[in-house]
């Protein structure tokens, strides 16, 4: 009975010690993460040749449930250095920083601009340097013609369709007026969502962001003064700002690796079949290859950048 009365005081005594060690015992901690998110964005590599690093969703996702799950975790930087990307790829990932109930910092690099501004716009603070380029908030759809390569190669398409428009985007003849009518509107569409992220995101009225939303390049200097940013700096003034917003008087900063796709894993993505294809087309030459990339994206790909 003796030893058990010893053995409880010892473990009560070692509770206590760690009782008067805030992570030990009240689960909160004093840490600011930091991820980096640089390239372009899209859902993955696209194309027939490489992609490349890009930011994805789903990149996005698997570090921000990194930061969500650990609790010592008060505040995340997010550092950005892209030109934009894909519209979709944006609005996602844009909901993922949307879920994260921490406060969000965001530290821009050289470049954040179009999707990258978009996909940053809600976060509670922007930081950007000086020189950084920012801005370019619009949107861009194309869709080549490519009739007169078709002819100097001597492809002669038979084109067979089931709707009025269904052939718009195969890119073997000029759109009609109609045509580029929808594709306008289409255009207009995704312009206005962007516009209504900066407005809600920034505090805007919306005919001030309309007037910055001319797909024009700001430096970061020149965003401070019209609003798109809230302090010049680097990483480690973002880093302080995110302490300030999470009460944290001496943060503990943790830096989130990002996994890079080793080049059999990127293989098996691609298949084989579509590995073979790159291959074949390293002999086509600048207008096979081309042809071939806009044969192989069939539809206009809309995007912030």
């Amino acid at each position: 009975m003796k030893k058990k009365v010893v053995m409880l005081s010892v473990v009560m005594a070692i509770m206590l010690v760690l009782c008067t060690m805030p992570l030990a015992c009240t689960g909160v901690g004093n840490k600011v993460a930091v991820i980096s998110l640089s390239g372009p964005i899209q859902y993955g590599s696209s194309g027939l040749l490489f992609g490349g690093i890009v930011i994805s969703p789903k990149l996005v996702r698997s570090q921000l449930e990194r930061a969500k799950k650990d609790i010592s975790v008060k505040a995340v930087v997010i550092q950005v250095e892209s030109p934009g990307g894909n519209v979709a790829a944006c609005q996602e990932i844009l909901n993922e920083l949307e879920q994260v109930e921490k406060p969000i910092v965001v530290s821009f690099g050289d470049m954040a601009a179009s999707g990258g501004y978009f996909i940053s716009a809600k976060a509670d603070k922007i930081v950007a340097l000086p020189g950084t380029l920012t801005g370019s908030i619009g949107v861009i759809a194309e869709i080549p013609n490519l009739k007169g390569l078709f002819d100097k190669l001597g492809i002669e398409m038979e084109v067979f369709t089931g709707g009025e428009h269904k052939d718009m985007y195969a890119g073997v003849r000029e759109l009609t007026p109609e045509e580029k009518v929808i594709m306008q509107d289409m255009t207009d569409q995704l312009y206005d969502q962007f516009v209504q992220v900066v407005v809600e995101g920034r505090g805007l009225s919306e005919s001030t962001v309309r007037k910055l939303a001319t797909g024009q390049l700001y430096t970061g200097e020149q965003a401070k003064a019209l609003g798109l940013v809230d302090e010049l700096g680097g990483l480690s003034k973002a880093i302080d700002v995110a302490s300030s917003l999470a009460g944290i008087e001496k943060p503990q900063v943790e830096y989130y690796k990002k996994e890079t796709p080793s080049l059999l894993s990127t293989l098996l993505e691609m298949g084989v079949q579509r590995l073979h294809t790159v291959i074949q087309v390293q002999s086509l030459g600048a207008e096979g290859i081309l042809l071939l990339e806009t044969l192989d994206n069939p539809y206009p790909q809309p995007e912030y950048r």
